[in-house]
C-alpha cells in the first residue's frame, strides 16, 4: 500500500476525534471533521495548498459553529458554562450542606462544593440547612452571610 495526503488526514481526522473523547468540547469533532473533508478534497485530486484552504476554510467554518450552535443543544438544561464566580450568583439564597468525609460547612454552587466563611474571616460550624447568601468567592472559599428570616433574598 502507498501511503497518500489523503491517508495523512484521514489519520489526522481519526486522531482528533479520538482527542475529542478527552475534552467534550466539541473543538476537536470539528477539526476532525474538518481533516475528513480535507481528505475528501484530496481524494478529489486537489493540490496540497487547495488541501490547506480547504482545512482552513472549513475548521473557521465548523469550529464557531460546534462551539456556538452544536455544543449547547448537548448541554445539560439550566447549566450556564463559566458564569461560577462572575458575580451571577452574588445575593442568591443557598442552604448550607456538611461535605461527607470531613464534615466541613459549605455551599453547593452549579453542583461544585465550596467551603463557607463570614466576611469578618470565621468559619463557623452551621448545621446543614442553615440559610445563607452568597457575596462572593475568595479563591475557591464562599464568602457568604446569614440569610435573615424575615426578609426574601
Amino acid at each position: 500500500m502507498e501511503w497518500s495526503l489523503t491517508h495523512l488526514w484521514l489519520i489526522l481526522a481519526l486522531l482528533l476525534g479520538l482527542a475529542e473523547l478527552t475534552s467534550g468540547a466539541l473543538l476537536m469533532l470539528a477539526l476532525g471533521l474538518a481533516a475528513a473533508l480535507t481528505a475528501l478534497a484530496a481524494v478529489l485530486g486537489a493540490s496540497f495548498e487547495w488541501q490547506l484552504v480547504t482545512m482552513g476554510v472549513m475548521s473557521g467554518l465548523l469550529v464557531p459553529a460546534a462551539i456556538w450552535w452544536i455544543r449547547p443543544r448537548f448541554s445539560p438544561k439550566g447549566v450556564a458554562y463559566g458564569t461560577t464566580g462572575t458575580g451571577v450568583e452574588r445575593g442568591k439564597l443557598y442552604q448550607t450542606r456538611l461535605r461527607d468525609f470531613d464534615e466541613a460547612t459549605g455551599i453547593k454552587v452549579n453542583g461544585d462544593f465550596y467551603r463557607l466563611k463570614f466576611e469578618d474571616g470565621s468559619s463557623p460550624a452551621l448545621p446543614e440547612g442553615t440559610p445563607v447568601v452568597f457575596e462572593k468567592f475568595d479563591g475557591t472559599t464562599a464568602i457568604v452571610h446569614l440569610a435573615h428570616p424575615n426578609k426574601e433574598q
